[in-house]
């Protein structure tokens, strides 16, 4: 059998692995980089056009975010819009868009939260501006108004409108192939339809067996979602970690809002507030959501990875600790069980237009549909060790030339920043070359 070696080989044809690939060709001097991807295409897991929000997130409307993480966010979004802007208008103009955004707080006390965010945010965006009713108005209508006349509750909103927010990660993914492949004097191999079966480590390098022959690499880096954790087990890494996959789901409406408009988060909940957004991918919606369910798969509607979940849940009582504690809690428990009903027919869509109004209150029930076939899952680890539910960014480095990316965060946005990450450990690793200077006049315009 004829084995394919590499310097570094990809395993994942997500966003994650996809700009791994193009950062490894671009900005190093390694020579030999493949990627397999089980797939027949790029991007058809969390980062399809459906199955996510398409959002680029910067931390200026994430309120969630402390205003650490919003500044290391904006630094890795910029990267992504750089890249995208960079491009020939026509790719660009199919990957980036603009739409205006905001933040939207409802009643006393979510505005009054917003005026706050604003006088510690704003020195960090500039652009951001702090609208009363009438001035959210002015951008989003429906928001404000039902009909002619203005809702009676406060209103206050964080408004951005002259940036780029959304993006299509699947056309992003290709892009970072394309751009790598025009890299002259290198190989870079894409191997589809590829699974792999296993990795095991063979003195200073590493074999992974897959499906369609054996690869050898001196490093590997898994951007495989829950399908990395599965494989560190497999190699006996991270078996302090247990899955928890999170389903969202969406719902269409007709297009009644110009831009994206965020909800203010409860605090007290792990799980993304209510959003609507223009789908780049069909003309004429808001797309709202996500709802957050809990299903027992690595793969949203792929049941044939319900088997792989099981693995990777390794159900203890530091597990049931973890569940416990989260159901012990009266807005995470009743946010769960109202999420379950969000999925049953005919009680889904009359629950959902309650959360759907606070954003637009003259919604109608005869406009609200349920998005079959769209949302994803968010594979969130749960550290058996310490007895917790992770939130954000997942990885594993065991320090011998092989990382498992599982969960990046805040999602596809951070694909630059967290394949930079890599790019930096693989450089330690095998002292290869990067052209830093290079880096940053792309990514950072310096």
């Amino acid at each position: 059998m004829t084995v394919k070696s590499y310097d570094v080989l990809i395993v994942g044809g997500g966003v994650s692995g996809t700009a791994l690939l193009y950062e490894l060709a671009r900005y190093t001097d390694l020579g030999r980089i493949g990627l397999v991807e089980k797939y027949s295409d790029f991007a058809t897991v969390n980062s399809k056009g459906t199955n996510n929000s398409q959002t680029i997130h910067c931390g200026d409307i994430e309120t969630n975010y402390t205003l650490e993480k919003a500044v290391k966010v904006k630094r890795t979004a910029s990267m992504l819009v750089n890249f995208a802007k960079a491009l020939p208008a026509e790719e660009r103009d199919g990957i980036i868009f603009k739409y205006p955004k905001m933040v939207l707080g409802v009643g006393e006390k979510e505005s009054q939260f917003i005026r706050d965010r604003f006088k510690v945010f704003r020195e960090h965006y500039p652009e951001m501006q702090l609208l009363d009713k009438e001035g959210i108005a002015e951008i989003e209508p429906a928001v404000a108004k039902v009909g002619d006349e203005y809702r009676p509750e406060e209103l206050a909103a964080i408004a951005i409108t002259d940036e780029y927010t959304a993006v299509d990660y699947k056309a992003l993914s290709v892009a970072f192939v394309k751009k790598a492949k025009e890299v002259e004097g290198k190989t870079i191999d894409v191997h589809l339809n590829t699974q792999v079966q296993n990795i095991e480590k063979s003195g200073d390098l590493h074999r992974v067996v897959t499906d369609n022959g054996v690869y050898e690499a001196k490093f590997v880096v898994v951007c495989a979602g829950g399908h990395s954790l599965l494989l560190a087990q497999q190699m006996g890494y991270g078996l302090n970690f247990s899955c928890l996959p999170m389903a969202g789901s969406f719902y269409f409406t007709p297009r009644v809002l110009n831009g994206k408009v965020y909800t203010v988060q409860n605090d007290k909940l792990p799980f993304a507030a209510i959003h609507g957004d223009p789908d780049v991918l069909v003309e004429g919606k808001t797309r709202f959501g996500p709802t957050a369910l809990i299903l027992p798969m690595l793969e949203r509607y792929n049941p044939r990875t319900i088997p792989e979940f099981f693995k990777v849940l390794k159900l203890d009582g530091a597990v049931f600790k973890v569940f416990w504690d989260l159901f012990k809690v009266k807005d995470i428990r009743n946010y769960i069980f109202k999420n379950f009903l969000f999925e049953i027919p005919w009680v889904r869509r009359r629950l959902f237009l309650k959360d759907a109004r606070k954003i637009v209150p003259s919604l109608q029930l005869s406009d609200v549909t349920f998005a079959s076939g769209f949302g994803g899952i968010r594979p969130q680890l749960i550290d058996k060790t310490n007895k917790e539910l992770m939130l954000g960014e997942a990885r594993i480095n065991p320090g011998t030339g092989i990382i498992f990316n599982m969960t990046p965060s805040p999602g596809g946005t951070s694909c630059l920043g967290n394949a930079e990450n890599d790019l930096r450990e693989i450089v330690r690793h095998l002292g290869c070359q990067f052209d830093e200077a290079a880096f940053n006049a792309d990514m950072h315009n310096e």
